[in-house]
């Protein structure tokens, strides 16, 4: 195994996840109240505990985790926060939509970083595939719930019958 280049993808997936983690906690506080907030606060749960396996098979790999590459997934979150959503001082639906998409691209990567080390796990004592399989189901389980919200929110935000105001996760 090339540790080497293994080391660049699993921190670029550690930014990727960074930011995934900060978008989940904020919608799931976010919707709290809303009828599907149960959903987003277990799915912002599991994406962080998803990063914190990551951080550990890392470890167990011997790859040092990036600092600049966390930074950069945590100032991108934050930045991601300032794009318009054509609605001056509250939030819109449409920015609800985009962050359903955003978090539902980000479960796809983090379902193909444990599919990629499925395929490298067989020369690996280090990697558990079982754990891995386990970990490729739940990410595939949060891609199909967050599709339902976003789904959704598509129909809220982007029906004539609607402003688009309404809370699409409720």
């Amino acid at each position: 195994m090339r540790a080497d280049k293994l080391g660049i993808y699993l921190n670029d997936h550690l930014a990727g996840a960074t930011f995934g983690v900060g978008i989940a906690l904020r919608m799931a506080h976010q919707h709290r109240r809303a009828a599907r907030g149960a959903v987003l606060e277990r799915i912002a749960r599991e994406i962080a505990q998803d990063r914190q396996t990551l951080l550990d098979i890392m470890d167990s790999l011997g790859v040092p985790a990036r600092r600049y590459k966390i930074a950069g997934g945590w100032v991108a979150e934050r930045l991601g926060r300032l794009k318009p959503n054509g609605v001056l001082y509250r939030r819109s639906g449409l920015s609800t939509f985009i962050e359903l998409e955003t978090l539902r691209l980000g479960v796809e990567g983090k379902t193909l970083v444990w599919q990629t080390l499925l395929a490298v796990a067989t020369g690996e004592g280090h990697l558990d595939e079982s754990r891995l399989r386990s970990l490729l189901d739940r990410a595939r389980n949060q891609k199909d719930e967050l599709e339902e919200l976003r789904l959704k929110a598509a129909s809220v935000v982007f029906s004539s019958d609607s402003a688009g105001a309404a809370s699409p996760t409720s």
